[in-house]
């Protein structure tokens, strides 16, 4: 493992948010192991004046730089913004458009990379130089990092694991036939559709005729019942072979699982052991583990934006 220098200290306090459809939450850091809660308010989804009055309301008069984690995708050559459920910024060149607004140095990222970030600086990527942060959430997203900056690519979308058709319509021993679902993307049989907590509850209605939540389908695996074990199997086996392809071909050295089901740790450690034995590197190491920061990634991720001084 090769040990990263630690980030410059910010010269002022960095204001940083982490941005969602329903919330807007705030800090400030000058380093990302001593970020300071601002509070939260509700996300004017609608209304980008109203947007710029909350961003401006929670900074204050620090003259610090402005870091967010956002849902959505920056294309860095552009600045536009897609953020779906955020129609006011949808669209739009946010970066640009913030910095005039508010007068200040600004720095975006999408919040799976500012996850990925977070686990690499502060968390379980910690001297790891390359870093795959995987989000298996409502459904599934991932972001790069090497030698301690985000890896946006072309468009933004590097790290997008979950967006791809490439699910496998048989799985699970023995292998039960899988219809490719639409996805959100406009494509058909991307892993999206099958991992992460929706994914799970597709599955489970597939395979065995019943509609539960996926907090259900856990407990009931975890309490040894067949007909979850049979669901958790599948989705494993859909998820591991995708993720093994994504580590032979970044080398990452480490896999960081965010959402809510990388809380859950025998799915963690299950899916660990199916991605290692599905690539070229054989380690008795787990490399798939649940992500440390379990409080306030985005703002700790947002941090590290600017005291990295930006992504590349």
């Amino acid at each position: 493992m090769t040990q990263m220098p630690p980030p410059r200290r910010a010269r002022q306090p960095i204001v940083c948010f982490d941005i969602g459809g329903s919330a807007i939450k705030g800090g400030t850091a000058t380093e990302a192991s001593a970020v300071v809660p601002l509070g939260r308010v509700a996300t004017p989804a609608h209304d980008f004046d109203a947007f710029v009055v909350a961003i401006a309301g929670m900074a204050g008069a620090s003259e610090g730089p402005v870091a967010m984690s956002i849902t959505g995708v920056v294309d860095p050559e552009t600045d536009l913004i897609t953020a779906a459920n955020i129609p006011c910024i949808d669209g739009r060149r946010l970066r640009p458009d913030l910095e005039e607004r508010l007068g200040r140095p600004v720095l975006i990222a999408n919040d799976a990379d500012c996850f990925a970030l977070a686990e690499a600086g502060a968390g379980a990527g910690r001297g790891h130089r390359i870093v795959f942060g995987a989000i298996l959430g409502t459904g599934v997203g991932g972001g790069l990092v090497i030698d301690g900056r985000i890896v946006t690519g072309a468009g933004g979308f590097a790290g997008e694991w979950g967006h791809a058709p490439v699910a496998a319509m048989r799985a699970g021993h023995p292998p039960v036939d899988l219809p490719h679902l639409p996805c959100g993307c406009g494509l058909s049989g991307c892993v999206d559709t099958v991992g992460g907590a929706r994914g799970m509850e597709r599955l489970h209605r597939h395979l065995h005729g019943i509609a539960l939540p996926s907090t259900s389908i856990v407990e009931a695996w975890l309490a040894g019942d067949a007909a979850a074990a049979r669901t958790i199997e599948v989705q494993i086996d859909l998820l591991a072979s995708p993720l093994a392809l994504v580590l032979n071909v970044i080398g990452a050295d480490i896999v960081p699982v965010g959402g809510g089901l990388g809380r859950v740790r025998p799915f963690v450690s299950r899916l660990d052991a199916e991605v290692r034995a599905r690539i070229l590197r054989r380690t008795d190491r787990p490399i798939v583990v649940p992500g440390e920061i379990e409080v306030e990634a985005g703002l700790v991720g947002a941090a590290l934006l600017a005291l990295s001084e930006g992504s590349e």
